[in-house]
């Protein structure tokens, strides 16, 4: 199968494409044929080297932990899916991802794909759907009438999360670019900050929950904002000790829990029209083509989703 994978770590440029044996499934397993996957932030930091004491993996790396498309083969303990089954999951992490054309995927990851989404649009979910849906639901949880700040609400996980917090009933302000004022609203956010131009801390008081997507001064700043006894979730750093003590809220940093149950249920929001994907650019499946989508993710100002279309 083609793939593009990384023999080193480095810049852009050390993603290269290669011919690899299709994966062997194991009994609990389906191999998925990859038809679009897409980019997030963790794929870049992978191969720049900054997770390599954390996920100390053998070259060639496969990149990628999003995967829409069709399965091919099923494992003998599979049992709710089949062969020609649409699917969509964040599978495991590990080191054959899905920037490939066939990438397998345990049972208890997968969920249906929904059906009135492409394969490109179902790609985009994954990863940054069940972060932001466990930051909401399962970490600070959110409920109706509660009043919460996203940061970065025209990203990947920002988009997503706008849409799941108006859901659960909440009052949202988010941070953004000016460029980006309609297109937030549009997803659902009541409050527009630019922060370009305005300081959040200054613009915001008696927030209940905080979702951090920023990390550094952004997370620092954002405590100030947070009533007694509120929430705060960071997915780009670490809390301060200090500040949690200061301010008497919680507060932690999280990385998400595949589930393909979790998935599901995000999946009957998308099918009812509840969510809407935000899928902001395609690629095309070349080490040329997923150099250009790295280099935007990396600027930490793409909008919506960067999908890679595979076949």
């Amino acid at each position: 199968m083609r793939a593009v994978v990384i023999n080193e770590y480095g810049s852009k440029n050390v993603l290269v494409e290669q011919e690899l044996p299709k994966p062997e499934i194991k009994a609990n397993q389906v191999l998925v044929e990859v038809y679009a996957t897409s980019i997030n932030p963790i794929d870049w930091k992978l191969r720049a080297g900054y997770l390599k004491k954390m996920l100390d993996w053998t070259f060639p790396i496969i990149l990628g932990w999003d995967v829409a498309g069709k399965i091919v083969e099923v494992g003998d303990e599979v049992k709710s899916f089949q062969v020609g089954d649409e699917v969509f999951a964040r599978p495991d992490t590990t080191p054959k991802g899905t920037y490939a054309e066939f990438t397998t995927v345990d049972e208890e990851l997968l969920a249906k794909k929904p059906s009135n989404l492409t394969f490109e649009e179902a790609a985009s979910i994954p990863l940054a759907g069940l972060t932001a849906w466990q930051c909401l639901v399962d970490n600070t949880k959110v409920k109706q009438g509660d009043k919460v700040l996203i940061h970065a609400g025209a990203g990947g996980v920002g988009s997503l999360a706008i849409q799941m917090a108006k859901h659960l009933g909440a009052y949202v302000a988010t941070t953004a670019s000016g460029k980006n004022e309609a297109y937030v609203k549009s997803l659902g956010a009541d409050v527009f900050i630019n922060y370009r131009t305005q300081q959040f801390e200054e613009e915001l008081s008696d927030y209940d929950v905080v979702i951090d997507t920023m990390g550094g001064d952004i997370l620092n700043k954002s405590f100030k904002i947070i009533k007694p006894g509120g929430r705060l979730v960071s997915i780009a750093g670490q809390p301060d000790p200090e500040l949690i003590e200061k301010h008497q809220i919680t507060a932690s940093s999280y990385w998400l829990t595949p589930s393909g149950k979790q998935l599901g249920e995000i999946g009957d929001l998308l099918e009812k029209g509840i969510l809407k994907p935000q899928v902001g650019s395609v690629f095309g499946f070349s080490a040329e083509e997923l150099q250009k989508a790295h280099e935007l993710s990396e600027t930490n100002h793409a909008k919506g989703k960067i999908v890679i279309k595979v076949k």
